[in-house]
């Protein structure tokens, strides 16, 4: 029996031609992801679902989908799927990351004219009779110094085009190497930095717990007089209110939003603002951008029903079925010790090295690879995944290097990943005992075993006395409870390093007083989500 698809948001009638050449029954259903309660109906007789952004699949979606074995989003963001109910039930998440960039980079740049001439109110003034040359002075972008807040597949077409309208680029991203900056003509700079230095400041970072509120009041202030801000990049990157006033009291000369906090935006504390230009969230609203990942997403969802191949996957590693069972334990690791790496890394990653040794080393070390870039550049890059991750390295110009030998330590097998900053290099090393389970065995070279569980709390501390007694401390009177304990050190009163593994959250003024103790160089939460 066929593989049977809904499309449940406007898609183009090409992609459902290419389900139909692909194998699978498809109906086309594009009104029927608003109506809830029909969705919920009609799903359970579906292995596939098509969507945009209309449609969401929550999670009483995804417990009436029966049958439901792929999601797939013609687009990138896919904050209208339930990603953790989803892969609880064992179903494949899939978007389509790199066809809107182009689409998206011209509409920043047309929001950066729209707003720097003040297009729209000059041509409502203009429309309504009136002839206000005067009202309307604009300024060049000839010449002046663009900021670009993140650099990769968006943010490097936006610097192709700023420099050849003969704008002076500056980018901030921790990702960005400088070989790739000197590849791309923008100059890497700190984001300090670029606040203070721009005319124009762009945004083109995805929204996480380190990015939300990026662009704030205090930031504002170390900004030029006059600067001018466009995001078409996520709402949440800027803080509206702050950013309301700085348009009122001049510190900001215009601001271009196509995004905002709350979406749609029928209401909101920017609106009436002075030079604001709005638009409704259209950085991929172009007739080619939709039909490219209206295509993209029906081949990869096509694919995978008809044939088992996995692209573009966000909860599920590109593996074969045959490799799957002896892989799977080992992609974990190698995604837990990325992502250790890159929730320890501050500074601007140049390359990342990973070695195999033993057995593993004979294994599909390409999807390891995958799975550990993932969990490096997660933290920053959350929609990044197994498929996407290698092509994010690439065009940041991060090296990668796979070190394969045969064993000759006391592992059976071990993977190490160093990342090589600026500064310095960090690496973290693990393995797979008998019970499956992925181990830290050593970190920047110093012998520990700990397994890793949602919350743990890492700090390295002079050994000396008094250390342990006093994060014991600190912990109790937080009221937090420590699951596991684990310690390491080279050698007697050196460097030392604590890793616990904590139940629950804890508040950054708990980690700021660990991090004050006297014996402590860093002290950082790290997470590491537990689902598969």
């Amino acid at each position: 029996m066929a593989p049977k698809v809904l499309i449940s948001d406007k898609l183009s009638d090409k992609a459902v031609q290419i389900f139909k050449e692909r194998g699978c029954d498809v109906d086309f259903l594009p009104d029927v992801g608003k109506d809830k309660e029909k969705l919920a109906e009609i799903i359970g007789k579906y292995d596939g679902l098509a969507i945009r952004s209309a449609t969401k699949a929550t999670e009483k979606i995804i417990k009436a989908a029966t049958n439901l074995k792929v999601i797939g989003r013609a687009g990138i963001g896919v904050d209208n799927v339930d990603i953790p109910a989803a892969t609880a039930k064992g179903i494949v998440v899939m978007n389509t990351p790199f066809g809107n960039a182009i689409t998206t980079a011209e509409h920043a740049i047309a929001m950066m004219f729209a707003v720097t001439r003040q297009i729209p109110a000059a041509d409502v003034s203009t429309q309504a009779g009136k002839w206000e040359k005067s009202r309307f002075m604009g300024n060049e972008v000839t010449s002046k110094t663009l900021g670009l807040v993140g650099c990769g597949n968006i943010g490097s077409i936006v610097a192709d085009r700023a420099i050849g309208l003969k704008m002076k680029v500056i980018a901030f991203d921790p990702f960005l190497s400088h070989e790739r900056a000197i590849d791309l003509g923008v100059e890497k700079v700190e984001l300090e930095d670029l606040f203070k230095r721009a005319d124009f400041i762009t945004l083109h970072t995805p929204l996480t717990d380190r990015t939300r509120n990026i662009i704030d009041a205090d930031a504002i202030q170390t900004m030029k007089d006059g600067v001018y801000l466009i995001n078409c990049a996520r709402g949440g990157l800027v803080d509206e209110d702050a950013l309301r006033a700085a348009l009122d009291s001049g510190k900001v000369a215009g601001a271009a939003v196509d995004v905002f906090t709350v979406e749609p935006a029928k209401e909101n504390v920017l609106f009436g603002a002075p030079n604001l230009v709005c638009t409704p969230h259209l950085g991929a609203s172009t007739s080619e951008a939709q039909e490219n990942v209206a295509l993209q997403v029906a081949e990869q969802m096509s694919d995978y029903l008809v044939n088992g191949a996995v692209s573009n996957a966000l909860n599920m590693p590109s593996i074969t079925a045959e490799e799957a069972p002896r892989l799977a334990p080992f992609v974990k690791l190698a995604e837990q010790l990325g992502s250790f790496a890159g929730q320890a890394t501050e500074t601007g990653i140049k390359a990342v090295r990973i070695e195999y040794e033993g057995d593993v080393a004979e294994m599909n070390v390409k999807a390891l690879t995958a799975a550990a870039l993932t969990g490096v550049l997660r933290p920053l890059l959350q929609t990044v995944n197994m498929v996407s991750a290698p092509e994010v390295a690439k065009e940041r110009g991060i090296v990668i290097e796979d070190v394969r030998r045969e064993q000759h330590g006391a592992y059976e097998n071990y993977i190490r990943l160093t990342v090589i900053t600026e500064r310095q290099e960090r690496s973290v090393a693990g393995t797979v005992f008998g019970d499956q389970k992925p181990r830290i065995i050593q970190i920047k070279g110093i012998n520990m075993e700990a397994e890793l569980g949602e919350n743990m709390l890492y700090v390295t501390n002079q050994d000396k006395p008094g250390f342990i007694g006093q994060l014991g401390s600190i912990l109790g009177d937080a009221k937090i409870n420590i699951a596991t304990f684990n310690l390491g050190r080279k050698v007697e009163g050196e460097e030392a390093i604590c890793l616990v593994e904590i139940d629950g959250e804890i508040a950054e003024t708990t980690v700021d007083e660990i991090a004050a103790i006297a014996q402590v160089n860093q002290a950082k939460l790290l997470h590491f989500p537990q689902q598969c």
